[in-house]
């Protein structure tokens, strides 16, 4: 591990300011996946496969992040295809954790795999705008899909099934429901924003192209958004309620 660090530093121009967000965005995520598989024997079993959900999740974007480090160390291009393969196994993992939490209150799969095909929508439709469909209106248009597929998850989970369930739980799973909501609300908001940065050449929101940098934008709501999410289940799971 000592001899990754030191070799991924030593790579690193140091006026590389997005190189180095991948490395501390991989460092984090490692950090946390230890943290949370550690912590899954200290907890109550009816949480274990939340923490371990949630180890997952942290895990799955640290190998990511690792390979998409590389890629922008090499080319100094946006890692597009890595990014969206992870999020392709990570965003649905998040969802997963509304209905693990939400399961003693009654959570049927039938919501699970609404969460779950809602967020394959919204990331494939992503993908296109992002990757495929480049040109012209393709990225305002398909971004809109993608949005409408966001906008029905946030539906579900604070005005739909989700919210009937959490009011119906424990207060400390209505308290971890509500934060897991924001994070869907506030914390997820991160992505579009780069999205528009990223392709917002020509498109109605040009204005924001180089404003920012994509990746960084991305990296910073990978980071705050997989790992709170991660804390916040560990949060319940230790809770005494």
């Amino acid at each position: 591990m000592t001899s990754f660090i030191l070799a991924a530093i030593k790579a690193m121009p140091a006026d590389d300011y997005v190189g180095f967000t991948f490395f501390v965005g991989c460092m984090a995520m490692m950090a946390a996946s230890a943290f949370f598989f550690l912590s899954i024997n200290m907890v109550e079993g009816k949480w274990k496969t939340s923490l371990l959900v949630s180890g997952l999740i942290t895990f799955i974007a640290a190998v990511h992040y690792y390979y998409m480090r590389d890629y922008w160390a090499e080319v100094e291009q946006s890692p597009t295809f890595f990014r969206y393969v992870d999020w392709t196994l990570t965003v649905p993992l998040m969802c997963v954790e509304f209905y693990l939490i939400l399961k003693a209150a009654g959570a049927q799969t039938s919501l699970l795999w609404k969460l779950i095909w809602a967020s394959v929508v919204m990331l494939v439709t992503g993908y296109f705008g992002e990757a495929v469909y480049t040109d012209g209106n393709g990225p305002a248009l398909w971004g809109l899909f993608s949005g409408i597929a966001y906008f029905y998850i946030v539906y579900l989970i604070m005005f739909g099934e989700a919210k009937a369930l959490a009011d119906k739980s424990s207060a400390s799973v209505q308290r971890a429901h509500g934060i897991l909501c924001k994070f869907v609300l506030i914390g997820w908001a991160i992505y579009p924003l780069g999205y528009m940065v990223g392709t917002g050449e020509g498109q109605w929101y040009s204005f924001l192209a180089g404003a920012l940098d994509m990746d960084v934008i991305y990296n910073i709501g990978d980071a705050i958004n997989k790992i709170g999410f991660g804390l916040v289940i560990y949060s319940l799971a230790v809770s005494k309620d």
